[in-house]
């Protein structure tokens, strides 16, 4: 049975490396290492020697040009001290059958190398961002997620419903055009929908809908089900007392079974 081998990236303003490193060892990773950019680029760490690479939430640069811009451009421009795109690395990484999941700022990082969605094998052309919420403010609530049962992406496997916080400004998706958002659902590359706890159902209203994302979509898969990236975040939901409803007995699952799912998937890879 493969090693589940986990690294978490961090530096230039990423805040929750460490939250999602732990939610990463109850999942049962087995090494779960964290690394700051700068140690890809100094050779002191290899995104081919693991399996699961976590994009963690935080500030990117100060969300400076737009959330997680100035970290894409680091990430297709900057090379390691022997001369080798990082980029390429990262590439490598997903060749050698990795699995990706990008949190908040790390979904935006995402969107913008064009990772996500990546459709027709164009893993680096951008064809979504996301921007400002229509609210015009920084989020901070938790909200119900609906799960796409026809989705292939990897973490969301048999998960229905799950409750988890968000706390992002700009976390609208805006499609290239209205083509590409046709695309996302036509391909089941919608993983997650922002839903109304009451029904049950995809939603664009505020407040169930934090950002006003068209068809309340939350979170995306490629085509491959290995990347998921996702506005609310999981790796803060990996105990039953983290949610604002324990202590009247509502009950969701945490939000570590994303990245269980995640786990089990590497396990049972040959």
């Amino acid at each position: 049975m493969p090693r589940v081998k986990t690294i978490v990236v961090t530096g230039f303003g990423t805040n929750c490396e460490v939250e999602s490193a732990h939610a990463a060892t109850v999942a049962g990773s087995e090494v779960t290492d964290i690394a700051f950019f700068s140690d890809i680029t100094a050779g002191r760490t290899r995104l081919p020697d693991y399996n699961f690479l976590i994009f963690p939430g935080g500030f990117l640069d100060g969300d400076d040009l737009g959330a997680a811009q100035a970290a894409a451009l680091r990430w297709t421009h900057a090379k390691t001290v022997s001369g080798e795109p990082v980029i390429d690395q990262l590439l490598t990484f997903l060749a050698n059958g990795g699995i990706i999941l990008g949190i908040c700022n790390g979904f935006q990082l995402l969107v913008k190398i064009g990772l996500l969605p990546g459709r027709g094998g164009n893993a680096l052309v951008r064809e979504l961002s996301l921007s400002n919420n229509d609210s015009a403010r920084f989020e901070d609530r938790w909200v119900t997620l609906m799960a796409n049962p026809d989705c292939r992406c990897v973490f969301t496997r048999g998960i229905a419903r799950i409750d988890l916080p968000v706390r992002h400004g700009e976390g609208k998706l805006v499609p290239r055009d209205e083509a590409v958002l046709a695309a996302l659902w036509s391909e089941n590359l919608v993983a997650l929908q922002y839903a109304d706890p009451a029904t049950g159902r995809p939603t664009e209203a505020y407040p169930q809908n934090p950002n006003g994302s068209p068809m309340g979509i939350a979170g995306l898969t490629d085509p491959t089900g290995r990347i998921l990236g996702l506005m609310p975040h999981p790796e803060a939901f990996n105990h039953p007392t983290n949610h604002p409803g324990w202590t009247r007995g509502e009950k969701s699952i945490l939000g570590t079974a994303l990245l269980e799912n995640g786990v089990r998937y590497l396990k049972s890879s040959t």
